[in-house]
C-alpha cells in the first residue's frame, strides 16, 4: 500500500519547489480531480490488467471518497461494474483493493446480486486471505432479507480452524446485529465455541460478541459473567472484557440495593486480577475498583499498590494511565493516595509532560499544608518546561489548593503572581486572572495582594479583554480597601497609553472610585476632565457624563441622591425591560406619560436549565416546535408593564412578581379568559385577559366578580374593579380587579369564585355596526387559587453566607421533615425548590452523583422586600425514603414560620 500511494504522485510533484522550505513535506494525493480519476478507470475494462495501475486509481478513488468527494449514482454505478471485472485477477494486492472499494462504494440492492456469486465463490476459496475479506465486504453490503442465504457460510466461519477467518466472521456478527438481530443470535452455539478458541483474538471477537447477543437478558448476562469468573479467559484482551462486563453487573446490582446490603459481588474476582501476568489486565481492573460506586478506603487499597507500582515503570504509557487513575481517585478519596506521594514527587521532572502534569495535580489534591511550600518551589522550575495547555491545569490545581488552605494564599497568590509575567497565551493568562478573582472573593484577606498583582500585571497586559475585566474589578473592590488612592495611578495610566477599549473602561473605573470616595473626588474629576478630549467618541462620552454626575453629586452631598443611584449598577434584566419598552410604544396610553424605569420587574433572569442527556434534548426540541410564537416571559413582562403604568394602581408601589397566566377556560368555547396575578406590598391585582370568538357578536362593561370560597377572612379586602369598555370578535383585552392585603405574613392559601359579567350585543351583519340595545349575560369561569408561593420570588444572592450571618439569628426557624419515598436526592432537591418558588445559590443544587447527603441554599424575597434565606440538609437511606433538615432565616419571624408552614401543608 505504501508503494502503490507513493506511486500516485504525479511527475510534477516528485521535484520540490524551487521556494519552498527543505523541511516541507507533500502529499502524494495533491492535485487529484474527480473527472481525471473516473477517466483513469477506464482501465478497469482492459482485458490485458496493468495490475499496479489499477491499485493506484483504486487508491485514488478511496482517496476521493474519504475527502467527502460525491458520486453520482450513474457514476458510482460505473465505477462498481468496472470494479467486479477485477476479480479476475489473481493478484492478491489487488484483490484486497477491490473488496476495500466495494465496501466504500456501497452498492444498492440491485447490485449486490452481481457481486454476490464473486463474494461467495471467494468465501469458499482455499485462500483465507480471500475469505476473510469476502465475509467482512458482503456482510457490510448485503440486505437483510439475503442474510439468512449466507448464515450457513458464516456460521461455518465463525468455528473455523483460521483465526483470521474466523474474527472476520465474528467482528461481522457485531456489525450485523444492528441489521438482523434475529439471525446472529442463531449464531450462539457457534460463538460459545469460539470463545473457547486458544487464539487470543478469536476469544476476544468471540466474547464481545456473545455478549452483544445476550445484552438485554440481564439474567444471562449475569450468568455469563459468573461463569467467565470461575473459568478465566487465556486472552488478556478477553480477560479485560470480563473486568468490564463484572463492573456493569456490580452498578447494576449496587442500583437495586440502593448501595447497602453487604458484601459487593465479584469483589474478588476483580482483586484476584490486580495478580495477574498481564498488565493490561491489571490496570483494568484496578481502574475498575477505583471507579465503583461508593467504594471504600479498604476496597481501594490494593488498586492503589499496584497503581502505585506502576509509576516507577519504564513505560510511559503505564506511568501515564496509572497517574491518570491515582489523580481521579484524589478527587473523592485524596487520603488512600497519600502513600503514593514520594513516587508522583519522583515524576515531576517525567520527560512526558502529560505525566508530569497529572503527578504535579495529583500532589496537588492530596498534599498537606506543611508540604504546600516544597511543591511549589518544584512547580517553578517545571513551569517553564510544558505547554500553555498543561500550565492551566496546574494553575486550576493551585486554586483549588488555596481554597483548601486559605492560610497559604500569600504563598500561591505570589506563584500565581510570578506566572502571570512570564511569557503565555491569551488562554493561560486569563485562567491565572480567573483563579485571582476567585481568591479575592473567597478569601478576604486575599484582596489587597491579589488587586497589587492584577494592577502591576495591567501595566504590561496585551489582551484588552483581560486589561478590561481588571480595570471593571479595581472600580467595584478598590475604594472599600485601605488605600483607594494608590490604584489611581495604574489605571490613569491606562487612560494614557492603552487602545479606546480599555480606556473606556478606565474611565468608568475612576468614577466609581470618585462616588465611593469623596475624599478623591476633586482628583478624579481633573483626570476625568482630561478624558473629555479623547479621540474616541465612546471615551469622551463616558468621561462626559461621568464628570456631570460626580460635580452634581458634589453639590448634592449627599450619598443617597438620586445622581447617586444614576451612577450605580445598572442591575435591571434586559428581557423585562425590553418587554416594558415594547408595551410602553405600542400602547395608546403611554403617550402622554414619561416611562417609568421602576416599573419594570427587577426579578433576576433564571439560568438556562442543563440538558439530561438526549431525551431531555428532544423534549425540550418538540416543545420549543409547538410552542406559539411570542414566548411566556414576554407576555408575562407586557403584562406587568401594563398593570404597573395604569393610574388606578399607582399608588401600590412597584409590583413585586407577576406570576404566569392561568387558563380559566376550557379550548374552544365561546370565550377564552386567562387570568394573571399582579403582587404589590400591599395589593393583589388579578389580570383577566379576555376573548370574545362569537361571531356577530360584541361584548361592552366586560367585568369579572370575585367571591372569596375558601381563606380565612380579612385576608383580602376588594378595593377596586377596572371594566373593558367593549370586546369585539377576536379582539383581546383586560379587566381588572384589586384587593387589598393588610397582613401578607397571615396568608396561607385561599380560592376565589369567578364569574365574568358583560352585555352583549348583536351585530348587524350589513353594517357591520352592534345594535343599541344589548342583554346582560354571565358566564362562569374556573376558580382562581392564591397560595403563598405567589408571594416569593427568586433572587440569588453572591455571597450566601455573609447574607446568613447578617441575617438576624432569632429569627431563625429549625425543623425536620420526612419527604417519603425519592428516587434520588436530585429529585427532593428539585420538589422542595419548586414547592418554596426559591433559587438555589452557589451551585447548590447540583447533587453528586449516588450521594447519600447533601446541603442546598436558597434564597427568595417574600413580598414586602424581606428577604428569606433557606438552608437544606437532606440524607437518603437504603429504602430511598428522605429526610430533610429545614433552616430559615429573613428580617420578619413571621415569614419564616410561614416557610416552615409551606413545607408542612405540601
Amino acid at each position: 500500500m505504501a508503494e502503490s500511494a507513493h506511486g500516485v504522485a504525479p511527475d510534477g510533484m516528485k521535484k520540490r519547489d524551487e521556494d519552498s522550505d527543505d523541511g516541507m513535506e507533500f502529499s502524494p494525493f495533491w492535485g487529484i480531480e474527480k473527472g481525471a480519476v473516473l477517466q483513469e478507470a477506464r482501465c478497469f475494462n482492459e482485458s490485458q490488467l496493468d495490475a499496479r495501475r489499477c491499485q493506484q486509481v483504486i487508491t485514488k478513488l478511496l482517496y476521493l471518497l474519504n475527502q467527502g468527494e460525491t458520486f453520482t449514482k450513474t457514476e458510482a454505478t460505473e465505477v462498481f461494474f468496472s470494479v467486479t471485472k477485477l476479480f479476475q485477477s489473481k493478484d492478491s494486492n489487488l484483490r484486497r483493493m477491490v473488496y476495500l472499494i466495494i465496501k466504500e462504494i456501497c452498492p444498492t440492492a440491485d447490485e449486490v446480486i452481481i457481486v454476490t456469486s464473486s463474494l461467495m465463490k471467494d468465501i469458499n476459496s482455499k485462500i483465507d486471505l480471500y475469505r476473510a475479506n469476502a465475509i467482512r465486504v458482503l456482510c457490510s453490503i448485503i440486505d437483510s432479507g439475503l442474510l439468512g442465504q449466507i448464515e450457513r457460510y458464516l456460521k461455518q466461519a465463525v468455528v473455523d480452524k483460521n483465526a483470521v477467518v474466523s474474527s472476520a466472521a465474528l467482528v461481522s456478527g457485531i456489525h450485523l446485529l444492528g441489521v438482523n438481530a434475529d439471525v446472529v443470535r442463531r449464531w450462539s452455539n457457534e460463538v460459545q465455541e469460539a470463545v473457547n478458541s486458544k487464539n487470543p483474538v478469536v476469544q476476544f471477537h468471540a466474547l464481545g460478541l456473545l455478549h452483544q447477543i445476550k445484552i438485554n437478558d440481564r439474567l444471562a448476562v449475569s450468568k455469563l459473567v459468573t461463569q467467565l469468573t470461575r473459568s478465566p479467559v487465556r486472552s488478556p484482551l478477553a480477560q479485560c472484557l470480563v473486568i468490564r462486563y463484572v463492573a456493569q453487573v456490580i452498578k447494576a446490582s449496587t442500583a437495586e440495593s440502593g448501595g447497602e446490603g453487604g458484601e459487593r459481588p465479584f469483589y474478588d474476582f476483580l482483586e484476584s486480577c490486580l495478580r495477574h501476568k498481564s498488565e493490561m489486565v491489571i490496570f483494568e481492573a484496578a481502574r475498575v475498583i477505583t471507579d465503583l460506586n461508593g467504594v471504600t478506603p479498604r476496597e481501594l487499597q490494593p488498586a492503589i499498590t499496584v497503581l502505585q507500582l506502576f509509576l516507577s515503570s519504564s513505560k510511559p504509557t503505564l506511568r501515564f494511565a496509572a497517574i491518570r487513575a491515582l489523580n481521579k481517585v484524589a478527587m473523592i478519596h485524596p487520603l488512600s493516595v497519600t502513600n503514593c506521594n514520594i513516587d508522583m514527587e519522583a515524576l515531576i521532572s517525567d520527560s512526558n509532560r502529560s505525566v508530569a502534569t497529572l503527578a504535579i495535580t495529583t500532589l496537588l489534591k492530596t498534599g498537606a499544608e506543611s508540604s504546600v511550600d516544597r511543591l511549589m518551589k518544584q512547580i517553578t522550575t517545571f513551569m517553564s518546561d510544558i505547554q500553555d495547555e498543561f500550565k492551566i491545569v496546574v494553575v486550576e490545581a493551585i486554586q483549588s489548593l488555596c481554597l483548601k488552605f486559605p492560610a497559604k494564599h500569600r504563598t500561591l497568590m505570589n506563584f500565581l503572581s510570578g506566572i502571570l509575567r512570564e511569557e503565555g497565551g491569551f488562554e493561560f493568562k486569563r485562567a491565572i486572572v480567573d483563579s485571582i478573582l476567585c481568591l479575592i472573593k473567597a478569601i478576604p484577606e486575599a484582596k489587597e495582594s491579589g488587586l497589587a498583582h492584577l494592577s502591576e500585571f495591567i501595566e504590561d497586559c496585551e489582551f484588552t479583554y483581560l486589561s478590561s475585566q481588571i480595570l471593571h474589578l479595581l472600580g467595584d473592590q478598590g475604594p472599600s480597601t485601605a488605600d483607594p488612592s494608590k490604584y489611581i495611578r495604574f489605571i490613569y495610566n491606562r487612560v494614557i497609553l492603552e487602545n479606546a477599549t480599555i480606556r473606556a473602561s478606565a474611565v468608568c473605573a475612576l468614577a466609581k472610585f470618585g462616588q465611593n470616595c469623596p475624599q478623591l473626588r476633586p482628583s478624579i474629576l481633573v483626570l476625568l476632565k482630561r478624558c473629555l478630549y479623547d479621540n474616541d467618541d465612546e471615551v469622551r462620552d463616558r468621561a462626559a457624563f461621568f464628570v456631570s454626575a460626580l460635580q452634581e453629586l458634589g453639590r448634592d452631598g449627599d450619598e443617597n441622591s438620586t445622581t447617586s443611584s444614576t451612577l450605580a449598577k445598572f442591575d435591571t434584566p434586559l428581557g423585562a425591560l425590553e418587554a416594558s419598552l415594547r408595551a410602553y410604544v405600542a400602547d395608546e396610553r403611554f403617550e402622554s406619560q414619561a416611562f417609568d424605569l421602576s416599573a419594570v420587574d427587577h426579578t433576576p433572569e433564571a439560568p438556562p436549565t442543563p440538558k439530561r442527556g438526549a431525551g431531555a434534548a428532544k423534549k425540550k426540541a418538540a416543545e420549543s416546535a409547538s410552542a406559539p410564537a411570542p414566548s411566556v416571559d414576554a407576555e408575562l413582562e407586557s403584562a406587568r408593564a401594563l398593570v404597573a403604568s395604569m393610574p388606578q394602581f399607582a399608588h401600590f408601589g412597584p409590583v413585586h412578581k407577576s406570576a404566569p397566566a392561568v387558563e380559566l377556560t376550557e379550548a374552544e368555547t365561546e370565550y377564552a379568559v386567562s387570568c394573571v396575578k399582579h403582587v404589590f406590598t400591599n395589593h393583589l391585582v388579578f389580570q383577566f385577559k379576555c376573548t370574545n370568538t362569537i361571531e356577530e357578536q360584541v361584548l361592552e362593561d366586560v367585568s369579572v366578580g370575585m367571591e372569596l370560597i375558601e381563606g380565612e377572612d380579612g385576608l383580602f379586602e376588594e378595593e377596586d374593579t377596572v371594566t373593558l369598555p367593549r370586546m369585539p370578535l377576536n379582539a383581546s383585552g383586560s379587566t381588572f380587579v384589586a384587593f387589598a392585603m393588610p397582613d401578607p405574613a397571615k396568608h396561607v392559601a385561599a380560592k376565589f369564585a369567578c364569574i365574568l359579567r358583560f352585555t352583549s350585543k348583536e351585530v348587524d351583519p350589513s353594517s357591520g355596526e352592534p345594535e343599541e340595545d344589548g342583554y346582560e349575560d354571565e358566564y362562569t369561569l374556573e376558580d382562581v387559587d392564591v397560595s403563598t408561593l405567589d408571594l416569593i420570588k427568586p433572587s440569588g444572592t453572591a455571597n450566601f453566607r455573609k447574607q446568613w450571618d447578617e441575617s438576624p439569628e432569632e429569627n431563625e426557624r429549625v425543623d425536620d421533615y420526612g419527604l417519603g419515598t425519592r428516587e434520588s436526592l436530585e429529585e427532593a432537591v428539585d420538589a422542595v425548590s419548586t414547592i418554596l418558588g426559591m433559587a438555589p445559590c452557589e451551585g447548590s443544587e447540583a447533587v453528586p452523583p449516588n450521594a447519600r447527603s447533601h446541603a442546598t441554599l436558597l434564597s427568595g424575597t417574600f413580598v414586602g422586600d424581606v428577604r428569606v434565606l433557606v438552608r437544606l440538609n437532606l440524607g437518603i437511606d437504603a429504602n430511598q425514603n428522605v429526610a430533610m433538615k429545614l433552616t430559615v432565616r429573613s428580617s420578619d419571624p413571621a415569614v419564616s414560620d410561614l416557610i416552615h408552614q409551606i413545607i408542612a401543608n405540601a
